[in-house]
């Protein structure tokens, strides 16, 4: 597991409190990483995972965020100077979900998904990125969705956004790469958290039908692909890809 080693390491994780993003926090804080989380709504949620990973001897500090506000961004970077100094690895965790036909679809709920799950990832990513380039060192990762590829009923204006995501990481990659700084994501399926479990019955039942792996998936085995991409020998190689833990929903 030494190449998978994360000590010297800082990584900065939004929406880092909870679901996926929290899975990524615990095991890059396991595996030596000093860890930055950002939250919104959500202090003393977001304190509590930090004072656990402090007990166990590894050190981590939390702020709120949100993602689609500009100014609010440019304070993250200035707040992560501050408290963790410069950011080695960088997971764009933060997301949204939810499931609307799109006969019903309203302009509000299309630009909201945009905003945080594109335009966040975007907003983030610039902020950081640059003294990345500047280091000569950096990792990118970025959370998509197999619904990028797949798509699925109601849910248009989520799987759009997933899949600029990719598209974003795809692009980005270009620029990154000749400085040392690799922009890959993950696209997961359907796995058990506070998100999974706002769909409806309906939907869970059919999502469910069609996973060859006869399961939702469970936090803890999407964290390990971020592992393997933020590593500096193990995901060294990796550019512009986008890796799809999804029990079968989707095979590339």
């Amino acid at each position: 597991m030494e190449s998978f080693s994360l000590k010297g390491r800082t990584a900065f994780v939004t929406g880092g409190n909870t679901g996926i993003g929290r899975a990524i926090v615990q095991l890059f804080a396991a595996q030596g990483a000093k860890v930055g989380i950002s939250h919104i709504g959500d202090a003393a949620g977001a304190q509590a995972l930090a004072d656990e990973l402090a007990a166990s001897g590894a050190e981590a500090a939390v702020t709120e965020c949100d993602v689609t506000d500009a100014n609010a961004v440019a304070r993250l970077n200035a707040w992560s100077r501050e408290h963790l100094g410069p950011v080695d690895i960088l997971v764009n965790a933060a997301g949204i979900s939810g499931e609307t036909p799109f006969v019903d679809l309203s302009i509000d709920e299309w630009d909201r998904m945009m905003a945080v799950n594109l335009r966040g990832t975007f907003l983030v990513t610039k902020q950081f990125f640059a003294d990345m380039i500047a280091q000569k060192y950096g990792r990118v990762i970025n959370i998509a969705s197999q619904l990028a590829y797949k798509g699925t009923y109601d849910m248009s204006h989520y799987c759009a956004s997933k899949a600029g995501v990719v598209g974003f990481t795809r692009a980005l990659s270009y620029e990154g790469a000749p400085h040392g700084v690799t922009v890959n994501a993950i696209a997961p399926g359907p796995v058990e958290t506070a998100m999974l479990a706002s769909f409806t019955n309906e939907w869970r039942a059919m999502k469910f039908a069609q996973l060859p792996a006869g399961r939702f998936g469970e936090t803890g085995e999407i964290a390990p692909t971020a592992l393997l991409l933020a590593s500096e020998t193990g995901g060294a190689y990796f550019i512009g890809q986008t890796l799809s833990p999804n029990g079968g929903d989707v095979m590339l």
